[in-house]
């Protein structure tokens, strides 16, 4: 089957299987490797994209169904030289370790943060709550998207 989507901001055509992953796709065919294949069942948050302005986990959709939809990975967010400055507050901040689960927890952050000017905490905290990261614990992650917010110009509210 042959889809198009907009990915990354290009629009692509390729063929796929009528039972590959958006996943699948993405690692395995288009060799965009920063998407992660974690638990397999939508539950760790390593595999999130960005689907028509929706974060998902893309081990849970078939590929077939995105077909003219638009689809950032964190190589979309990632400038070509350099961090994005949420990334670069989780490194500043010591909230990456292993990194597997970073590039889902950039993708949601980035989804959340571009969706608005201020944020609680508690905002930011019921955003990244889909995703799950064994090393770190979660305070160094939340400090480091809050620093990343920061030089974004994004406002912290009181809660």
């Amino acid at each position: 089957m042959k889809i198009r989507l907009k990915l990354n901001g290009s629009w692509r055509e390729f063929e796929i299987s009528n039972d590959d992953t958006l996943l699948h796709v993405l690692r395995d065919e288009l060799r965009l490797t920063g998407t992660k294949r974690g638990c397999g069942n939508g539950e760790c948050g390593a595999c999130t994209v960005i689907l028509d302005g929706e974060t998902v986990t893309s081990c849970l959709v078939l590929a077939a169904s995105v077909d003219g939809s638009s689809i950032t990975t964190i190589e979309g967010i990632s400038p070509q030289r350099g961090l994005h400055p949420i990334q670069e507050g989780l490194v500043a901040n010591g909230g990456v370790q292993c990194g597997f689960c970073t590039p889902g927890f950039v993708v949601s952050a980035y989804d959340f943060l571009s969706k608005r000017e201020s944020f609680t905490m508690d905002e930011l905290k019921r955003a990244l709550s889909g995703n799950l990261c064994r090393c770190t614990g979660y305070k160094k992650i939340v400090e480091g998207v809050v620093a990343g917010a920061e030089t974004m110009g994004k406002e912290i509210e009181n809660d």
